[in-house]
């Protein structure tokens, strides 16, 4: 192992040299293997961002078998150390063992209780394996779960804030949208875990699949709380057998649905109380109660449809509430929310209803309308290019020509038809 040492050390300075360390340390690979563990010391002979090649073979080796959780607290500072320092294009060299210590990495801080150890570091390694920015890597569904489970939803936000373009594999994709959902829940971005709780629901499958269960349920309960109501109808592209399936799994999570467009208060927690344990084991009771919350919201502002004033005592009556006081905490949290626009008159207690204030002609909203404009363009221009690549690929016009009867040149135009733009 000294040798090897010594190899790792001499060959990695130099860039020529790289495919010849890299052969040595494939030979190498069943003794180091059969060492495990005892690897460990031989890490404190290198440096991570030098020797990056050889010291993930080593550490790969290191967490080749179970480690207790002694082993595992000694494991985790020289990976975390590797992860953030290590050099991107050695270890390009060895991308699926890179992303191996990656998630052993995240199971030993998760046995370790320290979800939160490991959020850094794995945010760096997901920067190291990237080719861009557009690249969703398997270690991004590893890194939401870190952040999920440490509480640190803004780090997870960084990344559901880019644009993905490209995917490695399918699942990864599925359970970066599921967490991602989470963690948009958490941070009460609404909208944009519908949209990732959307794409879940809606991918292509063959089989039911529990993760898309699991989102269809988020989804349910999140459009309640975001557009104050729920569609049992899927769109067409949506895979057949979630058509099928997913309602008739999820009733109770309809049933509350259909009970929340009434409008009343009493159905819905009706309906709420009789799933409680339901709900409670899915983890979605947080989001139930959300939901009821939600209902007070929309009472009120049916309410600012109809009325220029209203008493807070009017106000509690109207949306159930228990009384004037807290129906003033509703009015006021609305306020500060955008939610309705209105003043409160603390003599009286009076609510007076005002109209929107924004005129949507000021600076700020002019570059924020620009700023979305331009997004807009460069998403189509993308999508245009991916388009034009996917009908050139040779493996799609292979299954669309089998998929497909042939057609006779007759059934086409002889000269392109010219149209007016």
């Amino acid at each position: 192992m000294e040798v090897l040492v010594v190899n790792i050390q001499g060959l990695s300075t130099n860039p020529g040299d790289l495919p010849n360390l890299h052969n040595i340390l494939k030979q190498a690979h069943d003794s180091l293997h059969a060492e495990s563990i005892r690897l460990l010391p031989l890490l404190d002979m290198l440096d991570p961002s030098l020797h990056s090649l050889g010291y993930l073979y080593i550490l790969e080796a290191c967490t080749s078998s179970a480690l207790s959780k002694e082993q595992a607290s000694a494991v985790v500072l020289p990976t975390a150390r590797f992860m953030n320092s290590c050099s991107k294009e050695q270890i390009q060299l060895a991308p699926e063992k890179f992303i191996s210590v990656c998630k052993r990495f995240k199971d030993y801080v998760m046995q370790l209780e320290a979800p939160m150890r490991g959020v850094a570091p794995m945010l760096a390694a997901i920067r190291k394996i990237q080719s861009s920015s557009e690249h969703l890597t398997p270690l991004h569904p590893e890194f939401l779960v870190l952040c999920l489970l440490s509480k640190c939803y803004k780090a997870g936000l960084s990344i559901l804030d880019e644009d993905i373009f490209e995917v490695d594999q399918p699942k990864d994709l599925l359970l970066y949208c599921y967490y991602g959902g989470m963690i948009c829940i958490g941070e009460k971005r609404f909208r944009k875990a519908l949209e990732l709780l959307h794409n879940v629901v809606t991918a292509p499958m063959s089989v039911i699949t529990a993760i898309a269960v699991e989102a269809y349920k988020k989804y349910i309960l999140v459009s309640l709380i975001h557009n104050g109501q729920f569609s049992t109808s899927l769109p067409k592209y949506t895979s057949s057998v979630a058509q099928r399936n997913l309602k008739n799994i999820c009733q109770p999570y309809i049933e509350l649905a259909n009970s929340y467009t009434t409008g009343k208060i009493a159905d819905f927690e009706t309906v709420a109380q009789k799933y409680q344990e339901k709900f409670d084991n899915d983890n979605n009771l947080g989001l139930v109660k959300q939901a009821i919350s939600s209902m007070y919201k929309r009472n009120i502002q049916r309410l600012t449809q109809t009325y220029l004033t209203l008493s807070l005592q009017d106000i509690a009556n109207s949306v159930q509430l228990n009384s004037a006081k807290e129906a003033e905490m509703h009015v006021l949290q609305m306020i500060q929310d955008g939610e309705i626009f209105a003043t409160i008159n603390q003599k009286d207690g009076m609510v007076s209803f005002l109209e929107d204030p924004e005129q949507y002609k000021s600076c700020g909203m002019i570059e924020r309308i620009d700023s979305s404009i331009q997004r807009i363009m460069a998403l189509s221009r993308k999508l245009t290019t991916m388009n034009e690549n996917i009908s050139c690929d040779p493996m799609y016009l292979a299954k669309v020509g089998r998929e497909r009867q042939r057609f006779d040149f007759d059934d086409y135009d002889p000269v392109p038809q010219r149209f007016n733009i």
